[in-house]
């Protein structure tokens, strides 16, 4: 009995892992579709991704998240934007954050919106793409050779 228990706690560990790597993941592909330049550090740092804005030339850091949906809350979309520790992400940790929705079976949508202090962002499917800059995984080659 306490064998399945222990399985069972690492097996979420490792699902709760993929996932946060899959979010990343698409996260950044995201960012390349879009003409961003994306960078990844050598060292562990408070964001996830420090990424080169196309338009602008600024960087930003930027956190990635996963999105959740509350059927509890008539479906909204919900992005915990918590470190460990429980307290919200600063200027100093993230500029913007990444919210990536990845409904089984589905391409992932990829979200991304400024970083307000909070702990959480919400907002109803219907406006997701109105209220968050939605970014295309499919890469604009045209936006990419105008960013060069």
């Amino acid at each position: 009995m306490t064998i399945r228990a222990e399985r069972s706690v690492i097996n979420i560990a490792h699902v709760t892992e993929i996932t946060g790597k899959y979010s990343e993941l698409a996260a950044r592909l995201a960012l390349l579709a879009n003409g961003w330049t994306v960078h990844k550090a050598e060292t562990d740092e408070a964001y996830d991704i420090l990424a080169r804005d196309p338009l602008t030339g600024d960087y930003a850091k930027i956190q990635v998240k996963t999105v959740r949906q509350r059927m509890d809350r008539g479906g909204d979309l919900v992005v915990y934007a918590r470190k460990g520790n429980g307290t919200t992400y600063d200027l100093s940790d993230a500029d913007l954050i990444i919210g990536v929705w990845a409904v089984d079976g589905e391409m992932p949508r990829v979200f991304m919106f400024e970083n307000r202090l909070c702990g959480e962002y919400w907002c109803a499917e219907a406006r997701a793409s109105e209220r968050w800059v939605e970014l295309s995984l499919a890469l604009n080659r045209e936006l990419v050779t105008a960013a060069a």
